[in-house]
C-alpha cells in the first residue's frame, strides 16, 4: 500500500522534510506506521505520548488500521501544552523515551528507574492493574516533584511518565528519567521521585486476583472505611 506523510513543526525539523510518500505493508496501524519512522529518526520517539495523528483530515486513534492511499499527519503539542517532560498517558512508556528528555551534553549521568507490573502482592497472585488518574491534577504533581527535585539537588532534567488504564503483568506502569553532573544525586533524586508520586500524585491502582481486586495506595483507610478485605465473591 501506498500512504502519503505530512510532518508540520517540530515533527518536520526532525525528520527534515515537510512531506513523503511510502509504502507500507497491507494491515499496518498508525501505531506501526509511526515506529517504522521512529525507528529511522529514533528522536521522534519523545514526542510519541503527546503526538496526535490525523487520517485524510479527521483525528484518528493509534490503532486505526490505514487503508491504501491514506493521508496521515503527524500532529506535535500545539502552543499552550503541557510541559512534555511530565506525562500521564495511556500509550505505553519507556526508559528510552524519559532518558531522550533529560539526554543533555553537561550530564554525567542519567538514572532511570522503570516500574513494571509484578505478578504477585501481598501474598496473592496478580493478574493485572488497572490505574485510575485526574491527568491535568496528576500532570502538575509530577511537574511539582520536578521542581521539588530542583530546588533540592539543583537537577533541572527530570522526566517522568505515568500509565493509565489497563495493565498485564510485565507492562511499565511508570518511567522516570533523572540527569545530573554526579551519578550520586541522579541516583537520590531518582528514588525521592518515585516516593513522591506514591505521596502525592492523583492516580490510583486497582490489583485484580483471581478470587477478587482491591484499590491499592490507601489500602487500609479503605479497608477501615467499609469494613472489608476487598475481594469480592467468586
Amino acid at each position: 500500500m501506498r500512504v502519503t506523510l505530512l510532518y508540520f513543526a517540530v515533527v518536520r525539523e526532525l525528520i527534515g522534510k515537510p512531506s513523503e510518500t511510502r509504502e507500507i505493508e497491507s494491515g499496518q496501524t498508525l501505531k506501526q506506521v509511526f515506529d517504522e519512522i521512529a525507528e529511522e529518526h529514533p528522536a521522534l520517539y519523545r514526542l510519541r505520548p503527546s503526538l496526535m495523528f490525523m487520517v485524510n483530515q479527521e483525528y484518528a486513534a493509534a490503532d486505526l488500521q490505514v487503508q491504501d492511499g491514506d493521508e496521515i499527519a503527524l500532529i506535535p503539542p500545539v502552543s499552550g501544552g503541557t510541559n512534555q517532560r511530565f506525562r500521564v498517558t495511556e500509550d505505553p512508556v519507556s526508559e528510552d523515551m524519559v532518558s531522550a528528555l533529560v539526554s543533555s551534553p553537561d550530564a554525567g549521568a542519567i538514572v532511570t528507574f522503570l516500574g513494571t507490573v509484578r505478578n504477585n502482592a501481598r501474598g496473592r497472585t496478580v493478574l493485572s492493574l488497572n490505574y485510575e488518574a485526574y491527568p491535568p491534577a496528576a500532570e502538575r504533581m509530577l511537574e511539582q516533584i520536578g521542581d521539588e527535585i530542583l530546588e533540592r539537588w539543583g537537577i533541572e532534567q527530570t522526566a517522568i511518565f505515568h500509565r493509565m488504564g489497563h495493565l498485564s503483568v510485565g507492562e511499565a506502569s511508570v518511567a522516570i528519567a533523572v540527569a545530573s553532573a554526579h551519578r550520586g544525586d541522579a541516583f537520590d533524586a531518582c528514588r525521592y521521585a518515585i516516593d513522591r508520586i506514591k505521596e502525592i500524585v492523583p492516580i490510583w491502582k486497582k490489583e485484580f486476583y483471581e478470587d477478587g481486586e482491591t484499590w491499592v495506595g490507601s489500602e487500609a483507610e479503605y479497608q477501615f472505611a467499609f469494613g472489608t478485605s476487598g475481594r469480592r465473591s467468586s
